[in-house]
């Protein structure tokens, strides 16, 4: 059974986000399983993407069961205009999660990109259409040196690259929704109050 099946992951939910929860061994994008008539929150994930993609068309590869695959559907209220700032919003969400539970002082990287000392560990893709922003997000976890892509523009790294230790999905997963709900929040007060 994978770390990231709704039995292990639901029960570490403790916000709105993250809810529906649908895991796959595999599909061709997390990105692709989020229905327009889903709510806010539904969030699908999977073991493998055999075509994951990052941003300007760029191909997001990881071995099965090694990185943290996932999409999140959000029905942001502020216009459409400020919608692009989600990628940061999630990227600085991803960044607190993974020093809040790993230590590590990962950083957001105008404008999609989360690093380790310069050496990219995640990446957010963002998607917006019809009254929805779908956020893709990976996290490279357990990828030992040799599996991390090498032809990139920023080197990679991984959770295990960087502690030399494996780490469970489901609590990464956890955290990132629940910091992701407060920084989404955050965001969503800051552009409707003015």
């Amino acid at each position: 059974m994978s770390d990231l099946s709704p039995g292990s992951v639901e029960p570490l939910l403790r916000g709105r986000l993250g809810l529906p929860y649908r895991f796959v061994q595999e599909c061709a994008s997390t990105q692709r399983l989020l229905e327009d008539d889903e709510a806010e929150g539904a969030t699908a994930a999977t073991d493998h993407q055999t075509q994951g993609r990052g941003r300007l068309g760029r191909v997001w590869e990881a071995p099965p069961g090694r990185a943290l695959l996932f999409s999140i559907l959000l029905r942001p209220t502020p216009p459409m205009a400020l919608w692009p700032e989600l990628s940061l919003v999630a990227g600085d969400a991803v960044a607190t999660a993974l020093f809040s539970e790993t230590g590590l002082a990962a950083e957001l990287s105008h404008p999609n990109d989360v690093l380790i000392d310069g050496r990219k560990i995640a990446g957010i893709l963002a998607e917006a259409s019809r009254g929805k922003v779908v956020l893709g997000i990976g996290v490279n976890v357990n990828q030992e040196t040799g599996e991390l892509p090498a032809e990139t523009p920023k080197q990679a790294t991984s959770l295990r690259h960087e502690t030399g230790g494996e780490w469970q999905r489901a609590p990464l997963l956890a955290a990132i929704l629940l910091e992701l709900e407060h920084r989404y929040d955050e965001w969503q007060r800051l552009h409707t109050t003015r």
